[in-house]
């Protein structure tokens, strides 16, 4: 099933579930099952919601405004250079451990929400990436029991602001403009997809295919991940990790792939549907 966040019909934020063309309320403008998709998360409801839904006040899918698919997670970690193919195009080859970041949640956008592009930069460059939502508390996670703490995947976009990213060692200024974090258009449970190393992640610019790759790719693997980052804090219901970006981001290619005014980037990747979002100019 596709669940998702996004705008009830009087303007105020809910969740439910989409299928068909159709929207299903199930917040608290609906059935009123959980007052977020995190809170569904944390209250185990997530991904076993049945065909009960389908009784929830519905809008058609095309008058929704998608919200980041979870809008208030504790925390974000975000993974940098963790696809081989972007280890080598940036230089970055035999890492020891995962690069980390975070994005706040603040930053994030929804489906079709506009990719904000600062006036003051001239390097902003789009990542599509897979994200994972935890699903349970996490804390010393073992590898091979980690993908039991997962409850959901969707497509993202770690927009960066390059200049700022690579003013100093730390990346955290390049990664958290207002308007730069992708996140959608839907969260799928992770029951529902079988084994994600099968699935393939595609990034578009206005069309041209620039990113593809199987997230099989991964340098560290979902495991791997969950594994390290709970090593050093502790992860709630509803967090997210952000897996890393394959090759072909726009500040490597010959001529520069840096994203302008107007440019639609899309991110899809198998099962989870296409992240979509136009560049915006914004002071």
């Amino acid at each position: 099933m596709n669940y998702a966040s996004f705008t009830a019909a009087d303007g105020s934020p809910t969740w439910g579930i989409i299928e068909d063309g159709q929207a299903y309320d199930l917040g608290p403008s609906g059935a009123n099952l959980a007052r977020t998709l995190r809170a569904a998360v944390e209250q185990g409801i997530f991904g076993t919601v049945g065909d009960g839904f389908r009784s929830a006040p519905s809008r058609a899918e095309e008058d929704i405004e998608f919200l980041p698919a979870v809008t208030d997670p504790g925390k974000i970690i975000c993974i940098g250079v963790n696809y081989r193919s972007h280890q080598q195009e940036s230089g970055k080859t035999e890492q020891k451990a995962p690069t980390i970041f975070t994005r706040f949640a603040d930053s994030q956008m929804g489906h079709l929400q506009p990719a904000q592009m600062p006036a003051t930069t001239t390097k902003f460059d789009y990542e599509g990436e897979m994200a994972l939502v935890i699903g349970k508390e996490a804390f010393h996670v073992a590898e091979e029991d980690a993908f039991e703490y997962v409850a959901g995947y969707a497509a993202y976009n770690d927009l960066s602001v390059r200049d700022w990213q690579l003013a100093a060692s730390q990346w955290i200024p390049g990664k958290n403009f207002p308007g730069t974090g992708g996140f959608g258009p839907y969260l799928v449970p992770a029951a529902d997809l079988g084994d994600v190393n099968e699935l393939t992640l595609e990034t578009r610019v206005n069309g041209d295919i620039r990113q593809k790759a199987s997230v099989a790719d991964l340098y560290f693997s979902i495991p791997q991940l969950i594994a390290y980052v709970t090593g050093f804090t502790r992860l709630s219901p509803g967090d997210v990790i952000v897996t890393g970006t394959p090759g072909g981001v726009g500040l490597f290619m010959e001529p520069s792939g840096l994203l302008s005014e107007g440019d639609v980037v899309e991110v899809e990747i198998t099962g989870l549907g296409t992240l979509a979002n136009t560049v915006e100019l914004v002071s």
